[in-house]
């Protein structure tokens, strides 16, 4: 068709009719003459679309609009402790260990006492990863969890952390402490599946930020390790990630297998993303500790596009401080991500959370629900620290009724899946899977997605008002709203175990939710919490056949 040239209906694809049905899919009425003055451009814009699809869109392509979380005229004031340059965070004082004479008693050992171990000499580094990458191979069977065992690099970076150390040349804290990766994190030489059939053999030809910074902090990367496909749910190509407390169940997702090896001691630690729960959730099932950072911490290049604007990555570990230490090392400016910002991480592992301004969503936590008893034993042990809890309320607004901006963007991201029929190999074709989302997200209309934004506008104003009293506030994790809301507006989040059953299975947890880019006092406050209580400490027993 011709720019300029009167259409004959014959050359129509777009019809009265068509325009008619689809008025029903936008919940809009309009009349006869109405439909018959829009046909003319409807059936030119089908044209359009056809010429931008034959432009190759990679996943890695971002928008030229970015979220930026902070409402106008937010100020940031200056952070109660900066380090001097080439000075290395600190981790809290410890008392001086040793070695257990089964090495594999580490396994559970947080990074702080890894740590330790590895810097006075007392078990290298190569010890260790060895120590991991066995037990990857022995439990990965049982859980699904791993993607690619990264062996033949691990190895060499672990050779080289104990050279360096001999030489007198110490990284930090995380030097020589083996860890693994989302399988949505690119690793030049090693393939990158994304959980999905469609990309099982993809080789990306660069490493992700988050994993140049991770090697660069002398790290080791013993595995790959699995997530629901394109990161959604615990079911991915090869199988459904297992819980390590219970095979029956899933260890939830998408961070599937970031969650499982944590809880199971097949890692040190490992690293997750989140768009709407997939750090928290898998921190939930599994008992582990996870940080899902302020929107725009750490550079997303070189990972999966899901939602571009919502995607964060974080760490997962066993404490608290873990997860400060690894984010200490993944944050900052990269020029590569133009959404991150570039402002300090003042992490003091003896803060003096006294001072810190507390509230509660009290409408949540009085709610009845299972886990209630917990949910309010976890308000109790705050109070013990001396801390007077606020009740507070939530904006209200219909964040479900928004949170489509997540599927479409996804769609977006995955458009050429979706038109190329090859959505159809993914394992799960459910109504609230992936290739059934796509689809539908088609027919939202870009009019809706954007008043969508200017509501979450309005949300990030209401949070910034709200913020304004408090630094830090306690939501139970069943509070599917406050996971919604915070997602939305980019606010940071640390999930903390805080529940067994009689059976003695992890079975819930506590958020804390600070201000934007108030990781740290979030991270102090629940690490006030794990250190008054003992649910992080706990591991499965591993005793499978």
């Amino acid at each position: 068709m011709s720019q300029g040239k009167e259409d004959s209906p014959e050359e129509r694809r777009v019809t009265k009719g068509v325009v008619a049905e689809a008025e029903k899919i936008m919940g809009l009425s309009f009349t006869d003459e109405e439909q018959e003055l829009m046909l003319k451009r409807l059936n030119e814009r089908l044209g359009n679309y056809e010429k931008l699809r034959l432009i190759k869109l990679d996943n890695s392509v971002p928008p030229a609009l970015y979220f930026d979380p902070r409402p106008p005229g937010m100020k940031f004031h200056q952070p109660v402790r900066e380090l001097p340059p080439g000075e290395s965070i600190k981790s809290s004082s410890l008392p001086v260990l040793q070695v257990p004479s089964d090495l594999e008693e580490l396994a559970f050992f947080p990074v702080t006492h890894l740590s330790q171990l590895i810097r006075t000499r007392k078990v290298t580094s190569l010890e260790l990863t060895r120590m991991y990458l066995e037990r990857l191979k022995r439990y990965d069977p049982y859980l699904h969890c791993v993607v690619t065992l990264t062996e033949d690099l691990a190895l060499a970076q672990a050779k080289r952390a104990d050279a360096e150390m001999a030489g007198g040349r110490y990284r930090g804290l995380l030097h020589g402490i083996p860890w693994g990766a989302k399988d949505l994190l690119a690793t030049r030489g090693i393939r990158t599946t994304w959980g999905a059939k469609p990309y099982v053999d993809q080789v990306i030809d660069l490493d992700a930020t988050v994993v140049e910074r991770l090697e660069e902090a002398g790290a080791v990367l013993v595995a790959k390790l699995s997530m629901g496909a394109l990161a959604s749910g615990d079911v991915w190509y090869a199988e459904k990630t297992r819980n390590p407390w219970n095979l029956e169940e899933g260890s939830s997702g998408s961070s599937a297998g970031p969650g499982a090896a944590v809880a199971a001691g097949l890692v040190g630690f490992a690293i997750g993303t989140e768009t709407l729960g997939s750090i928290v959730s898998p921190c939930n099932r599994c008992g582990v500790t996870g940080l899902r950072p302020t929107y725009g911490r750490a550079s997303r290049y070189g990972a999966m596009a899901l939602s571009w604007s919502m995607d964060k990555i974080g760490p997962i570990g066993r404490s608290v401080e873990d997860c400060a230490l690894v984010f200490d090392a993944i944050l900052g400016r990269d020029h590569r991500d133009p959404t991150v910002v570039d402002l300090p991480f003042a992490w003091d592992p003896s803060a003096d959370v006294k001072s810190l301004r507390v509230g509660y969503v009290k409408s949540a936590f009085d709610a009845e629900r299972e886990g209630k008893d917990q949910d309010d034993a976890t308000l109790d042990v705050i109070r013990s620290l001396g801390i007077e809890l606020t009740p507070i309320d939530l904006p209200n607004y219909p964040v479900r009724d928004i949170s489509f901006l997540l599927g479409v963007e996804a769609a977006a991201a995955f458009d050429e899946l979706t038109r190329s029929d090859r959505d159809d190999l993914l394992v799960r074709q459910s109504d609230n899977a992936w290739p059934n989302s796509f689809r539908a997200a088609r027919f939202v209309p870009a009019v809706e997605y954007i008043q969508a934004n200017r509501v979450r506008t309005l949300l990030i104003q209401e949070m910034a008002e709200l913020m304004r009293d408090i630094d830090v506030y306690l939501a139970p994790r069943s509070n599917r709203f406050n996971l919604t809301l915070t997602n939305l507006t980019g606010h940071p989040t640390v999930v903390v175990p805080n529940g067994m059953s009689d059976e003695g299975v992890p079975n819930n947890s506590m958020t804390f939710t600070g201000k934007l880019y108030g990781e740290a006092e979030t991270l102090s406050l629940a690490k006030a919490y794990q250190d008054a209580t003992v649910f992080h400490l706990r591991h499965p027993p591993m005793e499978y056949e």
